[in-house]
Formats: C-alpha cells, sequence, structure tokens
C-alpha cells in the first residue's frame, strides 16, 4: 500500500490561522459593537418610555383643560343670569327684591365658579409643563441611541476597509452617546 504524503502550501496554514480567531482586531470591533449595541436597546426602551410618559402627560392636561372650559362655560352661564336679572330690574312692575338677591346670589356662585376654573387651568398648565420636560427628555434618549447606531455603522465599516482611524471615529460617536445618555438621566 502506498502512504499518502499531504503538503501544505503557506496559503492553507493561513486559512487554518486565521479560522482559529487569531484576528485581534475584527474580536476587538465584535465586542465593542455587542456593547454598544446593548446599550443602543437600553437607551431606546428609555426613548419609548419617556415618550409615553410625555403623552400620557399631555392627556391629563387636556382632560383638566376640558373640565376647566366647562368650568369657564358654566360661569359664562351664570353672567347671562345675572345680567338677566339685572335688566329685569329696569323692568317697570318687576319683583326687584327677588331680582337683587338673584344678582347677589349669581355674582358669589361665579366668584366661586371662578375659582374653580382658574384652579384648573393652573393644574392644566403644570401638566403641559411636566410633559414638555419629559419629552426634552425622550429627545435626549432618543439621541443618545441614534449615536450609537451611527457608531454601529462606523463599526461595520471599519471591519470592511480594516482602518484604525474608523475605528476610533466609531468610539467617539459611542462617546457622544454615552454623554446624551448621561444628559437624558440627569434631565439636563
Amino acid at each position: 500500500m502506498a502512504e499518502e504524503f499531504e503538503v501544505h502550501g503557506p496559503h492553507d496554514h493561513e486559512l487554518e490561522h486565521a479560522g482559529h480567531g487569531g484576528d485581534d482586531f475584527s474580536s476587538k470591533i465584535a465586542v465593542m459593537t455587542a456593547i454598544m449595541a446593548t446599550l443602543g436597546a437600553i437607551f431606546g426602551f428609555q426613548a419609548g418610555s419617556t415618550q409615553n410618559d410625555a403623552a400620557m402627560f399631555k392627556n391629563e392636561a387636556a382632560i383638566v383643560k376640558t373640565d376647566a372650559s366647562d368650568k369657564w362655560n358654566f360661569y359664562q352661564a351664570k353672567s347671562n343670569k345675572q345680567n338677566l336679572a339685572e335688566l329685569a330690574l329696569t323692568l317697570p312692575g318687576t319683583d326687584k327684591e327677588k331680582y337683587q338677591a338673584d344678582i347677589t346670589r349669581y355674582k358669589s356662585e361665579k366668584e366661586e365658579i371662578k375659582k374653580q376654573a382658574e384652579e384648573l387651568d393652573k393644574t392644566s398648565k403644570e401638566w403641559e409643563e411636566k410633559s414638555e420636560h419629559i419629552l426634552h427628555q425622550h429627545h435626549r434618549w432618543a439621541q443618545a441611541m441614534t449615536a450609537l447606531q451611527i457608531a454601529i455603522s462606523l463599526a461595520a465599516i471599519t471591519l470592511l476597509t480594516r482602518k484604525k482611524w474608523m475605528q476610533f471615529g466609531s468610539y467617539g460617536v459611542a462617546g457622544i452617546g454615552l454623554i446624551l445618555a448621561i444628559c437624558a438621566w440627569m434631565q439636563l
């Protein structure tokens, strides 16, 4: 029987070596990409959460504003009744004491209604301000997530081009994303 000998060329040796994961550059980029993707997912969750909160606060402001509008309409109705009672005072043959009592009652009722309406307007404005504040925080989270997505794209280009400066560009954009996330977390 004849024995077979297999002779490997230099190219075969390089392929075998590459198959065993000897590419340190690609490994570093892959790990950083995984970390950036994880952080991006967290930032995306926070962006969605704050967006939902902003919408909920805006909805609450609208509900309270509607209640305030109802109170102002009630106030206007009392004003109309008061005006009619004042007009009735000028007509001959009317019970002036009754209409004067009505005028006094309407004025008193209007003051209470006005206080309630103003308080509801104030509460509605507070909900609006909360919504605007949390919406600003949402924008920061969204900006942070976008920066990490760009950094991941740059990392992919880095793997294809094997340019070291692209690697640092990717890390720089990821750093900007982290700064934006810190601003969002600190509500700046």
